[in-house]
């Protein structure tokens, strides 16, 4: 039986082309609520883009495609028995965002959490609905030698899960990983089609999860480049990528952290929105934010360690400048004794004592000889004792290089 709307409109345009609001960099990371505000009270933030509403309503053999849909016109969607998604993106316009909420029944705290961002992932079920908050990551510029800002946004996705539909709201509408979702939902590839609303939101879900490794590749890569410049020149502006370095490993931290256990509460907890052939796949999902967490504290770990290096090459180029030092300065003592004895005024016409050399015709070359002398045993006796030698100024050999990759 063919679906009611098995016609697919057009859609005019897609997320790879549109045109990338920038993001404002003073973002705060948390959300404060006013003193003695009403609960429910909606906080918008003058940043905020206004809201746009796509649709994707579909059975196993059909899928609608719709941008630009109006609060008012997901109820249709919903009185059908097909599989919809509503994917809300930017939370500028309270009064959308409450049309939004009485379209779902949202209760007006769970509504709050949904639009004041940033909350802490987690899952909140009711009777006929599932409330999951998590933290998407998105990766948006390359990490280069130059580097000192973030490669990366991150933002709140709130899903709200029912038994045929599922809306997620996204705080940009710019910046998301949920393309090749659609692409598989539009051209029919896999099994998405036949499954239900529980299967659509695991597999949104997973590709939240799955958006972390892109970021946490190109940071491996960077620490390798900067355990390199730490090693071989370290400098202010090394010391303060370690810092930026440290921070966003911390930002991703703080998302992949309650995700995993919000993750691991769906898989838990009984709730009759998920079936059991999900929960199985959710078993996935959660290992791979797992293993997301192992990276994260890997490379913040290694982050650190690059503090304690960076400090000792700093300390290390210093005593073997001081070292030179110390070796140019000893080299000249002894001639400065010499250059000091001859330099003072005597008088050979009183005693023979008084520096008889002075009437030689030959002293001044003797002097010179002298310290030649004096200078070349000096500087031989400290090479030959290694003092010249400076690891921190040698390049490192081709051996050393290839067992650092191997260990990593």
């Amino acid at each position: 039986m063919a679906h009611p709307r098995s016609h697919r409109s057009s859609r005019s345009k897609l997320s790879g082309s549109r045109s990338l609001r920038p993001l404002s960099p003073t973002k705060p990371e948390y959300f404060h609520e006013s003193i003695g505000s009403i609960p429910g009270t909606l906080n918008i933030r003058p940043e905020s883009a206004p809201p746009e509403i796509d649709i994707l309503d579909y059975v196993s053999d059909s899928c609608e495609d719709r941008t630009g849909v109006t609060p008012l016109e997901i109820k249709v969607y919903l009185e059908h028995s097909s599989i919809t998604w509503i994917d809300l993106k930017g939370l500028g316009h309270e009064e959308t965002l409450r049309q939004v909420g009485e379209v779902f029944q949202l209760h007006p705290l769970l509504l709050e959490d949904i639009v004041n961002v940033p909350q802490r992932p987690k899952v909140q079920d009711s009777a006929k609905q599932l409330l999951i908050i998590a933290r998407m990551v998105v990766l948006t510029g390359t990490l280069d030698e130059n580097s000192l800002h973030s490669a990366f946004i991150t933002e709140q996705v709130s899903f709200v899960v029912g038994s045929n539909y599922v809306l997620t709201v996204q705080e940009e509408p710019d910046y998301d990983c949920f393309e090749i979702v659609r692409s598989r939902l539009r051209d029919g590839r896999g099994t998405i089609r036949k499954k239900g609303a529980d299967y659509l939101m695991y597999a949104l879900l997973d590709s939240i999860v799955d958006g972390f490794f892109p970021v946490l590749e190109a940071y491996g890569e960077a620490l390798e480049l900067l355990e390199d410049e730490v090693v071989a020149n370290p400098t202010v502006h090394t010391l303060e990528k370690i810092h930026q370095m440290k921070r966003d490993l911390i930002t991703l931290r703080r998302a992949i952290w309650p995700q995993r256990d919000a993750i691991n509460s769906l898989i838990r907890d009984e709730n009759p929105l998920i079936g059991d052939e999900v929960r199985l796949h959710l078993r996935d999902c959660y290992d791979h934010s797992v293993q997301v967490m192992d990276m994260v504290e890997t490379y913040r770990e290694v982050a650190s360690s690059l503090m304690d290096v960076y400090l000792s090459s700093v300390s290390n180029r210093m005593n073997e400048i001081m070292k030179f030092l110390t070796v140019i300065s000893s080299i000249f003592i002894p001639l400065t004794f010499i250059a000091g004895v001859y330099g003072m005024n005597f008088n050979t016409e009183k005693s023979r004592f008084n520096m008889p050399e002075l009437n030689e015709p030959y002293g001044y070359v003797i002097c010179l000889g002298l310290m030649a002398i004096v200078a070349v045993g000096m500087v031989t006796f400290f090479w030959r004792k290694g003092w010249f030698s400076s690891y921190a100024m040698q390049p490192r050999s081709k051996s050393y290089d290839r067992s650092r990759r191997n260990s990593s």
